[in-house]
C-alpha cells in the first residue's frame, strides 16, 4: 500500500511539476509577446510624431517660400527699366507654376493616400489582413515626405531673387526636379500596390468564407 502511495505522489509531484513548468513557459510567451506589442506601437507612435514633425516643416517651408515670392515680385516695383521688369515677372511666375505643378503632384498622392487609408480601416473592421498594404502605405508616406524635402529645397533655390539661376544652381535644381519626380512615381507606385494587396486580401476572405459555407452545408447534409 505504501509502495503505491508513494508512486502515486512521485507521479503527482511529476505532473504538477511538468503542468507549472508549461504554464510558466505559457505564461513567458505571452508576457514576451505583449512586450512586442508595446515595442511596436512605441515605435509607430514615434514614426507618427516624426512624420507630423516633417509635415510641420514642409508646411512652414511652403509658406515662408510664398512669403519670398511676394517680395520679390513687390521689389519689381521699384524696377526703374520696365522691359526688366517684365522679364523678371515672367521669370518668377514660371518658377512659381514649375513649383506648383510638384506641390499639385504631391497634393494628388496625398489624396490617394488618404483613400487607402480610409479603405484599410474599413477592411481591417471585416477582419481581413491589412499588413501588406499598411507596410506599402509607410512606404509612400516616406517617398512622399522625401517628395516634399525635395520641393523645399528647389523653392528655396528658386525664391532666392529675381535673377538668373548660376550654372551650379541650375544643376542642383535639374537634379532636384528629377529626384522629386522619381520619389513621386514611386509613391505612387506603392498605392497603388497597396490597394492591389487589399483587394487580394478581400478576395482571400472571400473564397474562405465561400468555402467555409460549403464545407458547413457539407457537414450538415452527411449528418441528416
Amino acid at each position: 500500500m505504501k509502495k503505491y502511495l508513494s508512486l502515486f505522489i512521485t507521479t503527482l509531484f511529476v505532473f504538477s511539476s511538468g503542468f507549472s513548468f508549461a504554464l510558466a513557459e505559457e505564461n513567458n510567451q505571452a508576457g514576451l509577446i505583449s512586450q512586442q506589442k508595446v515595442e511596436i506601437q512605441n515605435i509607430k507612435e514615434k514614426i507618427s510624431v516624426e512624420r507630423e514633425a516633417i509635415k510641420n516643416k514642409i508646411e512652414a517651408d511652403r509658406a515662408a517660400a510664398k512669403t519670398k515670392f511676394e517680395a520679390l515680385k513687390a521689389s519689381l516695383k521699384t524696377e526703374k527699366d520696365t522691359i526688366k521688369a517684365k522679364i523678371k515677372e515672367e521669370r518668377l511666375l514660371g518658377r512659381e507654376q514649375a513649383l506648383e505643378r510638384f506641390n499639385n503632384a504631391t497634393d494628388r498622392i496625398s489624396a490617394l493616400k488618404d483613400k487607402v487609408n480610409a479603405l484599410i480601416t474599413k477592411l481591417e473592421a471585416k477582419g481581413i489582413d491589412t499588413t501588406s498594404a499598411k507596410t506599402l502605405v509607410g512606404v509612400a508616406e516616406t517617398k512622399l515626405d522625401s517628395a516634399k524635402t525635395k520641393i523645399t529645397e528647389a523653392t528655396t533655390l528658386l525664391a532666392g531673387s529675381t535673377n538668373q539661376l548660376t550654372k551650379e544652381n541650375k544643376t542642383a535644381l535639374k537634379t532636384l526636379a528629377q529626384e522629386t519626380k522619381t520619389l513621386i512615381k514611386e509613391a505612387h507606385q506603392a498605392l497603388i500596390d497597396a490597394s492591389k494587396s487589399l483587394k487580394d486580401s478581400l478576395k482571400l476572405k472571400k473564397e474562405a468564407n465561400k468555402q467555409n459555407k460549403e464545407e458547413k452545408e457539407s457537414t450538415e447534409t452527411t449528418t441528416e
